[in-house]
């Protein structure tokens, strides 16, 4: 059965409100920053134009995901996802993180004196009322598709990159833009010029943290992460409680996209079943199976143990369906 394209359809909203408040918040930083010389302003610049040329990558990768699979690729195209996600944290890690610290360090072995600093006030209040909305937005959207699950428990589950990146890159930017005001108060209440350079290098290190834990965990699900203990358990137990499965083993799982999940399953049937029996505890085990895991897009059930014991394997379903027996 093709790969059935369970991402959110709500997934892009995120994105979009995400782009478009980093878009204006950028430009007002830039301005700003060569108006007062503030080298903390220059790194929250330089952090939204990446953010912002980061979620147009999330929606590319997200559009390329989506697409039906073909003979080259007759799993999907799911882990493009994973892919596009890798090169984000990346790009946060290298271009946010690196210029950000770069820029902190010169400022602190040149500093130079804040001009108009109220002006840095003006953004930062500004630029933390568009990123909160955009952070509101993309948790409001992730705690909807994850209700009655504790936040970090649900962040550390999720497996749909889009969401969590959008919301790692906000809640990173408010701590920024604390830091950023901070520097800048600091800066020019005491008349310490290499504070502001300090507070750069800080925001430089809070992206570089961010990026590092996004580039774990895409790096895990690109080379092919399971599915959580609970639900292979789950799995194994729907097939053990079937009448017609004499044993099965621990099943082998992959995420191939966020909702497009493979499993594969070793299953020895009854003693005396026919092919027919067989055929029909498949479909039960595999309708079972998906009704209480819908993010299940195939599964393959492995006679292994029962051929071994001079039996035939029972007949391949047809192959407009997604379970298959092997």
């Amino acid at each position: 059965m093709p790969a059935r394209s369970r991402q959110s359809s709500e997934s892009p909203l995120a994105i979009y409100g995400a782009i478009a408040a980093n878009c204006a918040i950028a430009v007002t930083k830039f301005v700003v920053a060569g108006i007062t010389g503030s080298s903390a302003m220059i790194s929250e610049a330089i952090h939204s134009t990446v953010d912002t040329g980061n979620e147009v990558l999330l929606l590319v990768g997200l559009s390329r995901s989506r697409r039906a699979p073909d003979p080259g690729h007759p799993f999907g195209y799911g882990k493009e996802l994973y892919f596009w996600s890798l090169l984000v944290a990346v790009l946060i890690f290298g271009v946010g993180g690196g210029i950000s610290a770069y820029e902190g360090v010169l400022h602190m072995m040149h500093p130079e004196p804040l001009r108009d600093a109220h002006w840095n006030y003006v953004v930062l209040a500004c630029a933390a009322v568009f990123e909160g909305a955009s952070f509101a937005i993309a948790l409001r959207q992730f705690r909807r598709e994850t209700s009655g699950v504790p936040l970090w428990t649900a962040l550390r589950a999720s497996k749909d990159p889009t969401i969590v990146t959008v919301l790692a890159e906000d809640a990173a930017a408010l701590a920024g833009l604390v830091i950023a005001a901070a520097g800048v108060y600091a800066s020019h209440r005491w008349n310490m010029p290499v504070l502001d350079g300090a507070a750069s290098l800080a925001i430089g290190l809070v992206l570089a943290g961010v990026a590092t834990v996004l580039v774990l965990e895409s790096r895990s699900l690109l080379v092919g992460e399971s599915v959580n203990r609970d639900m292979a358990h789950g799995i194994l137990a729907l097939a053990h409680d079937d009448p017609g499965v004499e044993r099965a083993e621990r099943p082998l799982t992959m995420h191939l996209g966020p909702e497009d999940v493979l499993v594969t399953l070793d299953v020895q049937f009854r003693s005396g079943a026919s092919g027919h029996d067989i055929a029909h505890t498949v479909e039960r085990v595999e309708r079972r199976i998906r009704d209480r895991y819908p993010s299940v897009s195939r599964i393959y059930i492995e006679a292994r143990l029962l051929a071994a014991a001079g039996h035939p394997p029972a007949p391949t379903h047809d192959p407009e369906h997604a379970g298959h027996v092997r």
